[in-house]
């Protein structure tokens, strides 16, 4: 079993199809992409405690109001057994995933590109569906802390080096198309919901009942089918051999006399000394902090934002849903989040592609500057009952910031060049942990604060749009200090070739 995970076993034989590479990476961040999705969850967790009249019981933290309130009401919800859960309870799960993710991807990068792929994208499958069922115990028991175990904690080690598995392997198979290669190395991350957020709704409408709203079957199916798929894309992983170039390798015009694109290699232990990957560190945290806390909520933002319109009834707000206007609206926002999951995906390919002809500072400054004018505008689109302009303005944003992530490989391989992009990428997604905690709690937080205060639910998310663009507009302004990398940072040819050595350089291909 050993010798089947190695490294040297998955080195590709020559006539290799590299094209046949990217569809293992979409195999597995399909799976875990679905961490994008669990917004669909919120509502049906949140009122899975029946009382014997057939409503929901009161939450553990009702009334809250402050952040210290809010944050002693979770801490009784852990393990409380007769309360439902808030979504700000409930968010924190969505909160571990993604500190988990840059954490795991920070700790074991290094390892990674030693281990190989296929070692890697084992270890994510075991952890990720492990997590499910983990979580699955969690609401069959209605124990919190298990759910924050097993999605938030073990789920969260899975995403993390399943996300970063196929960078530095795909970056190596495409020279010629950098930002396209790390596009499809994790453009599936961003459909998982796509395809995850239908699934699970129609799972849970499969296996609800009236004082079961059919969640825990939902993740064992859930985590079986991930599974299946996730070490099919694990053992379809190939590592080109070393020195390989495809035939007729010519690097891309736009890249020719570009200061800003290196022909060396920075070693990890170096990459962050230099200012370059702090400030990149602060352009990716402050720029998925935006998007991802507004993705967590998608489902329940629309629905609370746009009340009867989404359904054709307008005279009625959200908090007068009847129990069939909530399952037509949790329909209406099931689809929301599998719209914006597919513009999220084919941001990542689309953006990424195009940032190889338009440069990838250029790209970001599009993204920073186009997303603050868009939150900024979005309250507007909301008071003035706009949902096709909401709806599009938040297409656009999950585009970028999809493209974002994608670019963000290629935008590190520019500046410390390819050997150890993988491990330097898997330390910057840090920055990815820190936004998992402040997106997610700025927008849950306050979301929960102006429902305990009675603001009317199309109110609930104005001021929090503005907070986001403000967060945009700190991301442009780190961008616009980006320049190339110091000379004395890089590698000697000395120091490389030994680095090479370490890394796989003899095997058995495969």
């Amino acid at each position: 079993m050993a010798e089947l995970l190695s490294k040297e076993r998955i080195i590709a034989r020559p006539g290799f199809n590299r094209w046949l590479v990217p569809p293992a990476a979409l195999a597995i961040h399909l799976c875990i992409g679905m961490a994008y999705g669990f917004s669909v969850f919120w509502k049906p967790l949140g009122g899975a405690l029946i009382d014997a009249e057939g409503k929901a019981v009161p939450a553990c933290a009702a009334g809250a109001t402050t952040f210290a309130e809010k944050a002693s009401g979770t801490l009784k919800a852990l393990a409380a057994t007769d309360c439902n859960w808030t979504q700000f309870d409930l968010g924190w799960m969505y909160t571990l995933f993604f500190v988990l993710l840059g954490c795991a991807a920070a700790i074991w990068g290094g390892w990674l590109e030693r281990a190989g792929p296929r070692k890697a994208g084992l270890v994510s499958a075991v952890c990720w569906c492990g997590g499910l069922l983990i979580s699955a115990l969690g609401v069959y028991w209605h124990q919190l802390w298990l759910m924050w175990l097993g999605s938030g904690v073990i789920g969260g080690v899975g995403l993390g080096l399943g996300y970063i598995s196929p960078v530095s392997t795909l970056v190596k198979w495409f020279p010629d198309r950098r930002g396209m290669a790390t596009g499809m190395a994790i453009m599936g991350f961003g459909g998982g919901a796509m395809i995850g957020s239908p699934f699970a709704t129609l799972l849970m409408s499969h296996f609800k009942t009236p004082t079961d709203p059919g969640v825990w079957q939902t993740f064992v199916t859930m985590a079986a089918v991930y599974f299946v798929f996730m070490l099919g894309g694990a053992f379809g992983y190939r590592v080109p051999p070393p020195g390989w170039r495809p035939e007729g390798f010519r690097l891309p015009a736009s890249t020719v006399g570009n200061t800003m694109i290196t022909m060396h290699h920075v070693h990890l232990k170096d990459a962050h000394k230099t200012p370059q990957f702090w400030l990149l560190w602060l352009v990716l945290c402050l720029n998925t902090s935006a998007g991802i806390g507004i993705i967590g909520a998608a489902s329940p933002m629309l629905q609370e934002t746009f009340g009867g319109q989404l359904f054709d009834r307008p005279e009625v707000d959200f908090g007068q849903f009847t129990a069939a206007d909530r399952v037509a609206a949790a329909a209406v926002g099931a689809g929301f989040v599998g719209l914006i999951s597919l513009f999220n995906i084919f941001g990542r390919i689309g953006w990424a592609s195009f940032s190889d002809k338009l440069g990838r500072k250029p790209t970001y400054v599009t993204f920073l500057l186009l997303g603050a004018v868009l939150y900024a505008l979005a309250p507007m689109a909301a008071r003035g009952d706009h949902l096709a302009l909401f709806v599009g303005s938040f297409c656009i944003i999950a585009s970028m910031y999809g493209g974002g992530f994608s670019t963000i490989p290629a935008y590190l391989a520019d500046l410390f060049g390819t050997q150890f992009v993988g491990a330097i990428h898997g330390r910057l997604l840090t920055a990815w942990s820190a936004a998992g905690i402040l997106g997610p709690v700025v927008v849950n937080y306050i979301h929960d604060t102006h429902v305990a205060r009675g603001i009317a639910p199309e109110h609930l998310y104005d001021s929090t749009f503005y907070i986001l663009a403000g967060m945009m507009v700190i991301g442009f302004v780190c961008n616009l200090l980006v320049r190339p990398v110091a000379d004395r940072y890089f590698m000697t040819a000395a120091e490389l070739e030994a680095e090479r050595r370490l890394s796989h350089e003899t095997g058995n291909p495969k």
